[in-house]
């Protein structure tokens, strides 16, 4: 069809999909994060957990693309083939959901930076912060209507900008880097907490900052090679764990612990400032801004289009899966952005509006993962034609540990964040009951009741739990 190829994505454009996603408001605020739970050994720890399991996890999202290239929209479809019509509605709406509040932390820091400067700003939730984020929220939605290549264009360049920030930040720490006090910080002596404990504090954020690892499977169908979508994956991964991992240890080399954990975020800042006085904090802002308008953009099209593909395959209302002269999946964009309006308003009322979103998009993301590491390895376990037994047995040790990874970070998370998830995946399961009414299909089948029952009976118990104070937001 002519002029059809002009509208795939080639392998540069999808690698900035994967890296402009997962690089946005996590790493700027990786130094104080690391800094207030653990020293550089539990830092190590962590990231070495973090990063064989999202390796694990990146595998098996390649391994899917090639194996299972009619499966389009990666989370969501993987779940689906795997576990049911339910099961991917669950994998489909956590992580739309999770990716529109994950949006929300986004217009937090973007405050809470410009509140360094502009006082009123306060911490990213005061009534001004929430107003300039809502005009935000709402330019960014009809930019985007104007299409999705247009955007993902906008979002390749957008990615090379705001690295350089983060490039000059580690060459500038590699520089002034002391390491008498690099070796006194090794055990974390700032927190009373043992090393696991240590540990166990920092996974979310590890899972938070790797979220996007998926950006080129959920894009697949724009893919002008299905080939590009794991090479996208894997490039775009060992990218940013370097990045990651240089960004949150640097700071141990230049300050005490106890004096990384005392910044305000985006921490980034504070720890350039430190070494080379307020300039350094001023580019890293601009940096910082650049970076989450850009994730910003990335996961505004991610949440989009995982919501028109659960419409296209009957697993979401059929409105949504209605498109714009532009090609846009507009209905699912005004769902979306409605959806990141209601949060940022609800932010006024956080203690810890950053934090609490960033721990609620991580485990919101867990369960679809863990989806994802479990339909992998029923893959791997069946094998067949495109599986030799050479592969098979790398095939399954891979998504193995993929499912021990995901199903060890949602337990890690604490029941506090899996409590306030089934209070989204209850109610959200209405959009569901639409879905297979407009269709004239039963609505459960088998094992799928108790999974419903099980998500009410979290759902009440995490209404309890805040009316009586035993979580607080």
């Amino acid at each position: 069809m002519p002029g059809e190829n002009e509208k795939k994505l080639g392998l540069p454009a999808l690698i900035g999909m994967v890296v402009g996603s997962m690089i946005g408001a996590g790493i700027f605020s990786l130094p104080r994060t690391f800094g207030s739970a653990t020293g550089v050994v539990g830092a190590l720890i962590a990231w070495a957990i973090a990063g064989v399991g999202m390796y694990t996890l990146a595998r098996i999202f390649q391994i899917l693309a090639e194996r299972k290239p009619d499966l389009d929209a990666g989370v969501f479809a993987y779940a689906k083939a795997g576990f049911g019509n339910y099961a991917g509605f669950l994998a489909a709406f956590g992580y739309w959901i999770g990716s529109c509040i994950g949006n929300v932390s986004y217009w937090i820091l973007i405050k809470s930076t410009l509140g360094a400067y502009f006082p009123f700003f306060g911490d990213g939730n005061t009534i001004s912060a929430i107003a300039v984020a809502s005009i935000g929220i709402w330019a960014f939605h009809f930019l985007i209507l104007r299409g999705v290549q247009q955007a993902a264009v906008i979002n390749a360049v957008v990615t090379v900008a705001k690295i350089i920030p983060i490039l000059v930040f580690i060459v500038i720490l590699l520089v002034a880097f002391n390491a008498d006090l690099f070796r006194a910080n090794l055990w974390g002596t700032y927190s009373n907490a043992g090393l696991l404990e240590q540990v166990r504090l920092t996974m979310l954020v590890t899972v938070f900052v790797f979220l996007g690892i998926e950006g080129a499977s959920v894009y697949s169908r724009y893919a002008k090679k299905r080939s590009h979508v794991g090479a996208a994956t894997l490039i775009g991964f060992a990218m940013v764990l370097s990045l990651m991992v240089l960004v949150s240890l640097l700071p141990y080399g230049v300050m005490e612990q106890g004096e990384i954990a005392a910044l305000r975020q985006p921490s980034l800042a504070g720890v350039l400032e430190h070494v080379v006085g307020r300039w350094g904090a001023v580019l890293v802002s601009l940096g910082l801004l650049v970076s989450v308008l850009g994730a910003y953009l990335a996961w505004s099209l991610i949440c989009a289009e995982v919501l028109y593909a659960a419409a296209r395959n009957d697993d979401m209302p059929k409105i949504f899966a209605r498109k714009n002269a532009n090609d846009v999946p507009a209905s699912a964009l005004w769902l979306s952005n409605a959806v990141v309006q209601l949060f940022v308003i609800s932010t006024y009322w956080s203690s810890d509006a950053f934090a609490l979103m960033l721990n609620l998009t991580s485990v919101m993301s867990l369960i679809p993962y863990l989806l994802v590491a479990g339909f992998g390895l029923s893959v791997a376990r069946r094998g067949g034609i495109q599986s030799p037994e050479g592969t098979r047995r790398r095939d399954l040790t891979l998504a193995g540990v993929a499912v021990v990874y995901t199903a060890f970070m949602v337990l890690a998370g604490g029941m506090k964040y899996m409590l306030l998830s089934a209070l989204l995946y209850a109610p959200g399961t209405a959009l569901y009951f639409w879905a297979r009414l407009e269709k004239k299909r039963r609505v459960f089948q088998g094992y799928e009741m108790i999974l419903f029952a099980v998500a009410c009976a979290g759902s009440l118990a995490a209404a309890i739990a805040l009316g009586t104070g035993w979580i607080a937001l």
